[in-house]
Formats: C-alpha cells, structure tokens, sequence
C-alpha cells in the first residue's frame, strides 16, 4: 500500500521543510510514499492570515519547486555567492515521487513541462477538468519522473446498495458545498430525504456546477458511470473521495465502487 499527502500546500511550507519531512517518511517505508504539491493555499482566506503566508504566485510556485527537486533529487542548494551548501537530512536523493495537484490549467502544464504525474480535482472542480487534462498531455515532455503523461482524477463518489438510497446519502454532500458557497464551513451533517426546502434555484445550481463529475447510484449505476468517466478522460487512476455522514454506509460505498473497479 502506497501513502500519498494529497496535498502538501508549498505555500505554507519551506522546500526544505517538506524534503526533510518526506525524506523521514521514505527513510521509514521505503518506495511507499507520495509527495503531492499543491499551489493554492487550501483554507479561507482568514486562516491563511492567521497563517500568515500569501497564495504562492506562478514565479514563487516554480522556485520553490525547483529547490524542492534539488533536495529530493540532487544534492541540495547552495548560498548566491556558493560559500554555503544547505541539504535535507534526511531526503537528500531519496527521490520521493513528487505529482503537482491542481483544479485550474497553470498545474496541468506546468506538470507536463517538468514531466511529472498530475492529479485533477474534478472532486470540486469539475468544469475545468477536460481543458486541464487535454493541456497536460499536449506539454509533457518525458522526464527523469515520468515517461508518459499520467491523470490521476478525483471524483465524489457515493455508492448504496439502492439507488435511491445513494441518492440520500449524497445530501450531505451536497449541504457540505451548499454552505460553502454561502461562506458558512461545516463539518459533514447528516442526510436529508430532500434538499428542496435547504437551497434556492441558484444555489442549486451551483452546487450542481461544482459536482456534476459526481458518481451516484447502485452498484450497477457506479460501475457504468466509472466506466464512461474513464472513456471520457482516459484517466489513468481514479481517486474515489466519499463524503457519507454514516461511517458503516461510507465503508458499503468503498466495497461497492472496489467491485465496480475490478469488473
């Protein structure tokens, strides 16, 4: 079993805070671990100011990057002048795999410039996943990471052994982005049998635009609509993120989408 970040946000971190911590890791199990990247400062804005670390700009993401590479990689960075070499202990060499995730189109090209692999949050961002898949693989250039271009591809998935029953689960779901949109974070409630009288016309709609990827139904209805979301993105790997209030109905989801994948 692999353990990958999913997702290491630069913008908080040093580079050589995350080769060090991700060197532990790979000194500790071996092969086993993933470094995912992420840009984007991954909260609300006031807690990126009790963070007291900006969004990191293209420029600021790229460097940080390419000194993060040389830890992980190389044998480090030196002072401007070169009087001073500075390495990660552990890390140095350790050549943890490194993905760049992202929901918008500067991550999918810079991950096929660079050569790495590229994870697409269609998760939440799905009206941009087409465009950012079909950019990455028109930049990639193969690499020292990566021969081919490879799409990882997160999707909500939210299987029950009824439909019907799927579609109640995945209420929680949708009152998570429904409050999200209004400013008003929540941690995950509990289904309802109807979300009409909870949104507006509006707000529906644009829960609805964030989780239209959205895998929903009986075990015949997930695996068809995996199938078709594969033929549509040619995805290389599928990462199923669940978001069910019962955690015996979370697990029965998982077991029904594992079916799905291997038949």
């Amino acid at each position: 079993m692999r353990i990958g970040s999913g997702a290491m946000l630069l913008s908080h971190y040093s580079p050589l805070s995350v080769a060090e911590q991700f060197g532990t890791l790979e000194t500790f199990f071996p092969g086993r671990i993933d470094l995912g990247l992420g840009r984007a400062p991954g909260t609300d804005q006031y807690t990126a100011n009790v963070l007291r670390q900006r969004v990191a700009g293209e420029p600021e993401f790229d460097a940080r990057l390419e000194e993060l590479i040389a830890y992980l990689y190389g044998t480090g960075t030196a002072t401007k002048n070169g009087s001073f070499s500075i390495h990660a202990i552990p890390g140095e060499k350790k050549n943890v795999p490194i993905w760049l995730l992202g929901s918008g189109f500067y991550s999918a090209q810079l991950s096929g410039i660079l050569g790495l692999p590229f994870s697409f949050a269609g998760h939440f961002a799905p009206g941009n996943m087409m465009e950012a898949i079909k950019l990455y693989r028109d930049y990639f250039r193969p690499s020292q990471f990566w021969e081919e271009p490879y799409v990882l591809l997160a999707v909500q998935v939210v299987a029950a052994d009824e439909k019907l029953e799927a579609q109640r689960l995945a209420t929680s779901m949708y009152q998570k982005f429904l409050l999200l949109t209004r400013g008003q974070p929540s941690p995950i409630l509990p289904p309802v049998d109807n979300m009409d009288k909870l949104w507006n016309d509006n707000e529906r709609r644009a829960v609805e635009e964030q989780l239209f990827t959205s895998i929903i139904g009986d075990p015949a209805g997930v695996k068809q609509q995996l199938h078709e979301l594969i033929e549509k993105t040619d995805a290389d790997e599928i990462m199923a993120h669940t978001e069910i209030f019962d955690h015996k109905a979370r697990l029965r989801s998982y077991e029904i989408l594992a079916q799905a994948a291997v038949n």
